[in-house]
């Protein structure tokens, strides 16, 4: 029998919610028949958009939730106070069991700490950290972290690590991962010291395939499948990374409308710079997860388009049906501990 992917979706996240967050709901639910969507959210909005659209009412469901976490409120405290958000409630609804996997694209701070208060983390997880994709020239890399432990300890980044190579593997198909750790230089003995500290630490790892030091021109190039920094560093990349995407489209585009030799030459380079332009679009690989819960949490742009939410829902399907968290668990598990027990 096939088994039916819950995910709770945070309606009300994100900056043009609940109307993208909605479409998107309503895309993924046709794309796929094994998922079943929660629409978390203030009912009367949400119901007015659903309203816009055909769909199966028996896979998309509303779940009530009268209060939302504005972007600028102190996260803790808003976790906190608004017990009735669509992020507390949608989180809740994975604790409790009732959905496989929560999505927003609402407050970075909340869904951050709402993950580790509400949802929990894996038995010896230390860190959960943020995992997206990034395109590359020999497809895409998995940067971990970009956003959840901007002070790491060295542990912590051989963890993410581990994770990252399980991620990998498992949902993008890649046998023995390349990991490296983000550094200013080849050499092991270039770094600060917390990538000094962590440098060996990879090193000595059987269960990983460490190559060592990459440094942030190579990252586009797809040198290595999972990229191992501290969050203040993988935010810095991600933000580089997406806004010289959008500069370069900007600046090719204003190349060619500059005179009536690039307008033609324009037209007709058009379907293939469009179909490279695609691979690096953010929005074709969904929002980023959050590795090493009890329960799978995937957090999406603020400006997310209603593919991208769609898509943030489609790759919670694959994460359920590999297991990740038992595989996970698996991974970080110390030497010499037997099943079940301590040794």
């Amino acid at each position: 029998m096939q088994k039916i992917v819950k995910v709770a979706l945070d309606a009300m996240g994100g900056d043009a919610a609940p109307q993208v967050t909605v479409e998107g709901a309503v895309q993924a639910s046709l794309e796929r028949e094994d998922i079943q969507v929660f629409l978390v959210g203030r009912r009367e909005a949400i119901e007015a958009e659903l309203a816009k659209y055909s769909y199966d009412s028996s896979r998309i469901q509303v779940v009530p939730a009268s209060e939302v976490i504005e972007m600028a409120e102190p996260p803790v405290m808003a976790i906190r106070k608004k017990k009735d958000s669509s992020i507390v409630v949608g989180m809740n609804l994975v604790k409790a069991g009732e959905a496989d996997a929560f999505v927003s694209a609402g407050s970075t701070g909340a869904v951050l700490v709402g993950a580790q208060l509400i949802v929990g983390r894996i038995k010896g997880v230390e860190r959960p950290p943020l995992a997206p994709l990034l395109p590359t020239e020999k497809g895409f890399s998995l940067l971990v972290d970009c956003g959840a432990n901007v002070d790491a300890r060295a542990s912590h980044l051989v963890q993410f690590a581990k994770m990252g190579s399980v991620y990998m593997e498992r949902i993008v198909g890649i046998s023995k991962p390349r990991v490296a750790i983000v550094n200013i230089g080849a050499e092991e003995e270039k770094g600060n010291a917390l990538v000094k500290e962590t440098f060996p630490l990879l090193k000595a790892c059987e269960d990983i395939h460490f190559i060592g030091s990459i440094e942030a021109r190579d990252i586009p190039k797809g040198e290595a499948d999972v990229i191992v920094c501290d969050a203040f560093v993988g935010n810095v990349i991600l933000k580089l990374y997406e806004g010289l995407a959008s500069t370069l489209v900007h600046v090719i585009k204003n190349g060619m409308m500059a005179s009536f030799r690039g307008k033609v030459g324009g037209l007709l380079v058009k379907p293939a710079i469009k179909q490279t332009m695609k691979s690096f679009d953010a929005e074709e690989y969904g929002g980023a997860p959050m590795l090493g819960l009890k329960g799978l949490v995937v957090k999406s742009h603020g400006s997310s388009s209603a593919a991208e939410i769609k898509n943030s829902i489609l790759q919670c399907v694959s994460y359920t049906e590999e297991n990740m968290n038992d595989r996970i668990m698996e991974k970080i598990k110390p030497k010499g501990e037997q099943e079940g027990k301590d040794v």
